[in-house]
């Protein structure tokens, strides 16, 4: 041969010298052989040097390695992605679960429509807990002029102690009473214990109902409610995309089935407790818990903004008031790191200054008072005495200052912060068709010294008929200042409607008013309220509220008087039924059968017990 090396019966020179002068990487080969010749390599070498398992070590194009490892990774993360898909399709088929969207297709007198959902909050809430919005129906086909309201939010929100009487209700009154020839909407979609979290989505589903604007009312459960860290309600977690995607898996009907079949291996499954669940899950103003709280808030609020805008809705959000006078802390803690000795000294100097506050020596109780917040300026309830003994001395600023300080304090965190309401406020003026409305600035323009109270409350959050009037009557302004010029020139008033006019078309009637305050004190009786430092104070004020005696007749004549003036509404025909179930059975079933939200629908369908 022309190398000079012997032929291998294999002839394996002879394929190396014709691959020469198609594939350089032969002919290196070839020319590392060839120079190798007549040295005092030992022939064996050289003949491993032209083994075909050489060439299969050279380094192979590097195209076809990354196409490879391509195919072998998408293998390995599709393949699971589409057995999950299948899995989950054969779910729906076999009607394993149920949709979690926000509504679902129904029929209102025969009419196509879609209804509230009762397992939308399913993927935000362990089996036997889920909260639901009340009942509520969209129109398929919007009518033409119509506009339509959607509300959302947590639990005032929905309207506690009674939707029929929150203030989305008080507000319909308004619009309807102000615009009579025009046709408003206000569909209350408000959950209990839901939280910005489950905001999102609920608007992502209602953007396709052409919806005119969106009210939100959040913040007071945005620690304690769904993924935050002082819930109770699902685990907690930090990172919004992994928030995100949980509810999203919580969503599916595979989800769902793994829940079922957890939750059917615990025994003995919580049910629905209300706050008192809540008392082990104390959270730190300063807990580094609380930052991903705010961050995760303001993201949520701008995306919901963002997807409502997208579909041309406005959007109205509103700041969260709190009961600052007449609610003291649920709970406090302890600054971290307070030795024995201090936490001695703290507990004489309160107990000391606490004696003197009942004596009415507020100004030596304050002294006191002062002392141990020095000791540990962190403890709720001490800024709570103290705001007290200052309001009592009529040192009424500072005061204020304390009353906010021991809310922000609070350790069990059914209150909106201020660092919450100051997130709300910074979203006024972040664009067109986006407003802010204050609630917590405008009720303390409404309270003696800038303090709201149980002038405006229930409770801690819970506005009382005063206290929804307003938040309503600030809302109204809101919207009034944004309708369509056509629109607004059919007002036949100046003025809104009053709280007693509005009041008189809701028929919150002096049975009702006992009935709602009788809610209100049975929820005081429970733990955290029990826990409060001013619990008996509370109790007797609403006890009081909740006794008295009302005239049947009266009554009943108020009820229909308000049904004239509004046959279509049908919480007035479902309290009406709740009163006449006591003494006209027959008339009571008419009733109730007029109140059904939609077609098919229970005839109490979960609104509240009879009384």
């Amino acid at each position: 041969m022309a190398c000079g090396l012997p032929v291998d019966p294999g002839g394996r020179v002879e394929v190396l010298l014709r691959s020469k002068t198609t594939n350089k990487k032969a002919e290196n080969i070839l020319n590392i052989t060839t120079t190798v010749k007549g040295s005092a390599v030992p022939r064996t070498v050289m003949t491993l040097a032209l083994d075909p398992q050489i060439t299969e070590a050279v380094p192979k194009p590097r195209g076809r390695r990354w196409r490879l490892w391509l195919a072998v990774s998408a293998t390995t993360i599709l393949a699971p992605v589409l057995l999950l898909a299948v899995a989950e399709v054969a779910l729906r088929i076999c009607g394993v679960g149920t949709s979690t969207s926000t509504t679902r297709p129904c029929t209102d007198h025969g009419q196509s429509a879609y209804c509230d959902n009762q397992f939308f909050a399913a993927p935000f809430f362990p089996p036997g807990m889920s909260r639901a919005p009340r009942p509520f129906v969209i129109p398929a086909r919007k009518a033409p002029g119509t506009y339509r309201i959607f509300v959302l939010g947590e639990s005032v929100a929905f309207g506690d102690p009674d939707p029929t009487y929150g203030f989305g209700r008080y507000l319909e009154t308004m619009l309807r009473e102000h615009y009579p020839s025009e046709k408003f909407e206000v569909i209350n979609t408000g959950i209990t214990a839901i939280n910005s979290h489950a905001l999102l989505p609920m608007v992502k589903d209602l953007v396709h109902y052409q919806p005119d604007l969106f009210i939100i009312y959040a913040g007071n459960t945005e620690v304690v409610g769904p993924f935050g860290p002082g819930t109770v309600l699902t685990p907690w977690d930090l990172s919004l995309p992994a928030i995100r995607a949980r509810i999203f898996l919580n969503s599916t009907r595979l989800g769902q089935l793994v829940g079922k079949v957890t939750s059917a291996s615990q025994k003995n499954t919580p049910g629905w407790r209300g706050m008192e669940m809540f008392l082990d899950r104390q959270v730190r103003a300063d807990s580094p818990q609380m930052r991903p709280v705010y961050e995760n808030f303001a993201t949520n609020l701008r995306d919901i903004v963002a997807v409502a805008r997208r579909s041309g809705a406005q959007v109205v959000i509103s700041t969260a008031a709190a009961n600052l006078k007449d609610c003291a802390p649920f709970a406090s803690l302890h600054r971290e790191g307070i030795r024995e000795n201090e936490l001695h000294s703290f507990e004489q100097l309160v107990q000391r200054g606490a004696d003197f506050e009942s004596a009415g020596s507020y100004a030596e109780a304050l002294k006191l008072y002062l002392s141990a917040a020095d000791i540990d300026p962190q403890y709720a309830e001490l800024q709570f005495r103290i705001a007290r003994c200052l309001w009592a001395l009529g040192d009424f600023a500072e005061a204020k200052e304390r009353f906010v300080r021991a809310k922000d304090l609070d350790t069990l965190r059914f209150r909106a912060d201020s660092r919450l309401n100051e997130i709300i406020r910074a979203l006024a003026g972040t664009g067109p068709g986006v407003g802010v409305v204050d609630a917590a600035a405008v009720f303390a323009g409404e309270s003696a010294h800038e303090v709201p109270g149980r002038e405006l409350f229930y409770d801690h959050v819970h506005m009382n008929p005063r206290g929804n009037y307003l938040l309503a009557r600030v809302l109204f302004g809101q919207i009034d200042s944004t309708l369509p010029a056509d629109l607004r020139r059919s007002a036949v008033s100046a003025d809104v409607a009053s709280q007693e006019e509005c009041e008189r078309l809701l028929a919150f009637t002096p049975y009702d008013r006992l009935r709602v305050a009788g809610l209100v004190l049975g929820e005081l009786g429970r733990p955290p309220f029990t826990n409060q430092l001013n619990h008996s104070e509370e109790v007797l004020r609403v006890k009081s509220e909740a006794e008295g005696t009302t005239d049947y007749p009266e009554i009943v004549a108020e009820y229909e008087w308000a049904i004239t003036q509004n046959p279509q509404d049908r919480l007035l025909h479902l309290n009406y039924g709740f009163l006449l179930h006591r003494y006209d059975r027959p008339a009571a079933d008419q009733e109730l059968r007029l109140a059904l939200p939609y077609d098919n629908a229970p005839t109490l369908c979960n609104w509240r017990k009879f009384d």
